[in-house]
């Protein structure tokens, strides 16, 4: 039977020029950094209990109960009693973030952020991406008060999943030997590229790894995935990025957050809150970016699979966080009715305004 082939790329000295810096338990940490009293303590960030909400992160303390993102915080509290619940405070998220940002461009000025608490570097000499990478980690503990994971690669896949080896406090190289190595044996679903439904289509038959893609056929994996995304999936099981640099001029069309729910949940108070936690981090990425957006869509997912979309667009671009909410919420209500269960929620702001774009002038008749 054919397989995917890929021709070996030559080692190159100019390999490793890609940081992937990813902030630990970043809501908890800014507040057990700002509040001496917590550290060490499991802290949870996000909804209470009493108001049905959700997790929106945890300290490392709170995850060795179970603890996780988007867990219900009535769940939360039975598997850590012990817990701390605070809301979330996002305009100080936010300025530690821009603390963080400002930080990374006084090393290098090619800096990707991605939301609040993660970054992508690109160093121009390959030479010193790892002293680079370590002096970043060392001014983000010293001045920032922060821990933070590091990973280095050569691309920005292995170098994302770098970060998330030796999480918290982790720095870890994966030069191309390593990669080697590596990439047959690695879940498909740890590869940033590769989203929950593609890996879950994947293992459905069967295939779990990159080993595992390189041993189906050719003409399998095209029927499953379509003959270009079974081409970039390719690429990402052997390495090979399809653009290893980092790009500060990169145009986001759309900024999206969408989170599969542990549990179904009807209830349409605790959808909202989960809905609530989504608007605020694509509403901080945008803002991170300095954008507006003119359209708000939301996905759900019922428990029998079906999606369905709903989205409304504003001539007058939004610029704050309750209004995006507001509408949110509103679609929200023109989908969900208390009876159906929901597996899946997401929020999408689109049509994205960028303060250089020309903009269309408008005008009136005169009678």
């Amino acid at each position: 039977m054919d397989r995917l082939r890929l021709r070996s790329e030559p080692e190159r000295s100019e390999d490793l020029r890609v940081i992937h810096l990813d902030m630990d338990a970043f809501y908890a940490s800014v507040e057990q950094r700002d509040d001496p009293s917590l550290r060490g303590r499991p802290v949870i960030v996000g909804g209470t209990p009493a108001s049905r909400g959700v997790v929106a992160t945890c300290s490392y303390e709170a995850r060795k109960f179970g603890v996780r993102s988007a867990m219900p915080a009535e769940e939360a509290r039975r598997l850590c009693p012990s817990a701390i619940f605070l809301p979330t405070d996002f305009a100080r998220y936010k300025q530690v973030s821009r603390q963080v940002k400002d930080l990374l461009r006084s090393h290098t000025q090619d800096v990707e952020m991605l939301g609040l608490d993660e970054a992508f570097l690109f160093v121009a000499n390959p030479q010193q991406t790892v002293a680079v990478a370590r002096e970043v980690k060392r001014d983000i503990t010293g001045e920032i008060g922060i821990t933070c994971s590091v990973g280095v690669s050569y691309a920005r896949p292995l170098a994302k999943l770098a970060s998330e080896w030796q999480k918290p406090d982790g720095f870890t190289v994966i030069d191309r030997h390593l990669a080697r190595r590596l990439l047959p044996k690695v879940p498909l679903e740890q590869l940033w590229g590769i989203g929950p439904q593609t890996a879950r289509t994947l293992k459905r038959q069967g295939i779990e790894t990159g080993g595992d893609f390189f041993s189906t056929s050719t003409r399998q994996l095209i029927k499953m995935l379509g003959p270009g995304r079974a081409w970039d999936i390719a690429l990402l099981c052997a390495g090979r990025p399809l653009s290893p640099r980092v790009r500060r001029d990169r145009r986001a069309k759309s900024v999206s957050r969408e989170t599969t729910l542990p549990n179904d949940v009807a209830d349409p108070g605790e959808l909202e809150s989960i809905l609530r936690e989504l608007v605020d981090d694509v509403t901080a990425r945008v803002e991170e970016l300095d954008l507006t957006a003119m359209t708000v869509g939301i996905k759900v997912r019922y428990s029998n699979f079906r999606t369905l979309t709903r989205a409304r667009t504003d001539p007058t671009p939004y610029h704050k966080a309750e209004a995006i909410h507001q509408t949110a919420r509103e679609l929200l209500g023109e989908l969900i009715d208390g009876r159906q269960t929901v597996r899946l929620l997401g929020v999408t702001l689109s049509n994205l305004d960028y303060p250089d774009m020309p903009r269309q002038l408008g005008f009136e008749l005169v009678k």
